[in-house]
């Protein structure tokens, strides 16, 4: 009965492995149904940290190869935009060569038209220079009237600087081949009185009268005035005024259409004659 105690206690302990030897590592020692000792567990812990180290490492793989993945994929995607940029800025230039190639071509033909339209014209001032040296020029038109007489519409005017009387005036034109001036249109009276110079109250005989019979003004040549370019009012026969004459003043508001009054015959006024374009 003591043997087999002893047995039994032998057989619950058992002789320690060298692995196990060290301090502090606390085991114990199953034995399996079939009789022998069983495995140890000292060993266990360091199995389980190795299978968690290499989980660990293997862990750390994937997440590298992860991101090494990613980081081609964005430095891929890096490059690709880089060269969608560099491509674009590429076509950009080609254009604008292409537009600057353009504008020159259109500057040389433009250059080469205006070129040739110099040489044109070139020739043709030559040509010109050449027929005119060539030219006899005109003989310079003589006048029909004579020095100091003004044409209008056939007749020639004499403006006088002197001053006569009406009947003097008329004289003076006689002897010169015409007479006092016979004013018949809108266009020739303004012809004439165009010629007048301004002043404060220049006034002119021209050849009316009505020295016959009061208030039938007549023309030097006989014939009878119709109408005329009276001033309002005029003719007015203040004081025995038988002759006609015309005015033109500093009043710019005045007009040739209404410049005629009357006035004594014996006043000492410039003049206006009248006589036939050509004659002596």
């Amino acid at each position: 009965m003591s043997l087999n105690r002893e047995e039994g206690h032998n057989n619950l302990i058992d002789e320690p492995d060298d692995d196990c030897n060290s301090p502090g590592v606390r085991y114990s020692v199953f034995q399996n149904p079939s009789g022998k000792s069983g495995k140890r567990f000292c060993q266990e812990p360091f199995k389980v940290a190795t299978a968690c180290l290499t989980a660990f490492c293997l862990l750390l793989l994937m997440i590298l190869v992860v991101t090494s993945v990613h980081s081609g994929k964005g430095r891929s995607s890096d490059q690709d935009s880089l060269s969608s940029t560099a491509e674009k800025q590429m076509q950009m230039d080609c254009a604008n060569v292409t537009a600057l190639t353009e504008e020159l071509l259109t500057l040389k033909k433009e250059k080469s038209d205006l070129e040739k339209e110099q040489s044109q014209l070139k020739d043709k001032i030559a040509r010109l220079e050449a027929t005119s040296a060539t030219r006899t020029p005109p003989a310079p038109t003589k006048s029909p009237c004579p020095e100091y007489w003004k044409l209008f519409n056939g007749s020639c005017y004499y403006i006088s600087v002197y001053s006569r009387s009406w009947s003097d005036s008329q004289t003076y034109c006689k002897r010169n081949g015409g007479h006092l001036a016979i004013i018949l249109t809108p266009e020739e009276q303004t012809f004439i009185w165009d010629l007048l110079p301004r002043g404060h109250w220049n006034a002119y005989w021209f050849g009316i009268s009505d020295e016959k019979v009061e208030d039938d003004w007549y023309w030097v040549d006989g014939t009878k005035l119709v109408g005329g370019f009276w001033e309002d009012g005029e003719p007015n026969n203040h004081i025995n005024e038988d002759c006609g004459y015309m005015i033109k003043t500093d009043v710019l508001t005045r007009v040739a259409v209404k410049s005629w009054y009357d006035a004594p015959c014996y006043m000492s006024l410039p003049w206006i004659c009248e006589k036939t374009a050509g004659s002596t």
